[in-house]
């Protein structure tokens, strides 16, 4: 295997290729600020083409800052449950370190694809991100598997460090198969002017996602926005959410979702809003739609104040396609299965916010080719 510097993702095989097409990760690598791939638990490259930006291996990073005492394992509990713990006892971690300098704007997304390729294989992954001071970065992530690959199960840990009037927008897009299990454990931590952004899709069936990132607001001004698009498909299990803790004045959290249930899934939609102090704002917005009599939508919307002189909202909607929608759009020369289609894809249709205009078209495919049911 070459070393992570030498690999070029133009060589990867063709069925490999497509699949991170698929999720967003081109290997041609073009319009990026930086590639990483990883293939099971084996780094194939870690490499970024713009200064200010830099892109290693857990692995090396680890070798290179001496162990990262300040950011290793120090978000993410490493005895939180057996996902972490499982993650923890690798004597080598895997995954990805990204960091920006000081003042730095990615000029375009830094990319990174997690991809299973052996059947019944247990990724174990440990992500660290650090936006410096006054830096802009964009990622987008894209989680698969070989296209032969019935079971398997991926853990990720990924620990986020936001400082002071710096910015991170994380979009990932995972493209799994109906044995295979998910367990990310993620945690950000957000300092003093900071933003947050989080993108969530998932369009395809899985056995088990089980998805709940926390968000610390620890400093004047901090702001995360949490979107998540869930289409649940045949038996899958999806237990989706967010929770944000605002800890200082002036900070704000917005947590937008969006579901279909069909078939057999079953989906549960978490949100969970913690207000520790006076003048902060945060609101949930959660909304699904439940296409068939087995399947189902569980929304869980919290909201906890613990101080006066704060604003907190949420709503929260779960319902079914009226069938005058349908019929109007057959009277427009579709048929019922078309029909149905364009309408879950415009109930799907949120905006994720922080985007860069060519990223945005690209998630807009990977939705269209995906829900063209």
């Amino acid at each position: 295997m070459r070393s992570e510097k030498e690999q070029q993702l133009s060589e990867l095989p063709e069925n490999v290729k497509e699949s991170a097409l698929l999720v967003g990760v081109d290997p041609s690598e073009q319009e990026r600020s930086g590639s990483f791939f990883q293939v099971d638990q084996n780094v194939l490259c870690a490499r970024s083409v713009q200064p200010g930006v830099e892109v290693l291996s857990t692995e090396a990073a680890l070798r290179q800052y001496g162990g990262l005492k300040e950011y290793f394992w120090q978000a993410v509990d490493p005895t939180k449950d057996e996902f972490t713990r499982a993650a923890a006892a690798e004597s080598v971690p895997k995954g990805y370190f990204i960091r920006t300098a000081p003042g730095v704007e990615t000029i375009y997304p830094l990319q990174a694809c997690l991809y299973i390729g052996k059947e019944g294989m247990a990724q174990k992954v440990h992500n660290v991100i650090i936006a410096e001071e006054g830096s802009h970065l964009h990622i987008i992530t894209g989680c698969t598997i070989d296209t032969h690959i019935k079971s398997g199960l991926h853990i990720g840990v990924s620990e986020f460090f936001v400082k002071k009037n710096a910015s991170v927008t994380f979009t990932m897009v995972h493209n799994w198969a109906e044995e295979v299990e998910v367990r990310p454990r993620t945690v950000a931590h957000v300092a003093e002017g900071g933003t947050f952004i989080t993108n969530y899709v998932c369009l395809k069936p899985v056995k088990m996602l089980q998805l709940y990132p926390t968000v610390h607001l620890n400093g004047r001004g901090a702001r995360v926005v949490a979107n998540s698009v869930v289409y649940g498909r045949k038996d899958s299990v999806i237990d989706t959410g967010f929770r944000a803790f605002l800890k200082a004045e002036g900070t704000s959290a917005e947590n937008i979702a969006r579901a279909v249930a069909t078939d057999r899934a079953k989906i549960i939609a978490r949100g969970h809003m913690i207000g520790e102090v006076p003048g902060i704002k945060a609101h949930i917005e959660c909304r699904g739609l439940v296409l068939s009599k087995a399947a189902s939508i569980h929304a869980i919307p919290e909201l906890e104040a613990k101080r006066e002189n704060l604003e907190m909202s949420h709503e929260a909607a779960v319902g079914k396609i009226a069938e005058k929608e349908i019929l109007y759009l057959m009277a427009r020369g579709l048929s019922a299965d078309e029909a149905t289609a364009a309408i879950i894809r415009g109930f799907l249709n949120v905006d994720l916010t922080g985007l860069p205009a060519k990223l945005k078209k690209e998630i807009d495919k990977i939705m269209a080719m995906e829900l063209a049911i």
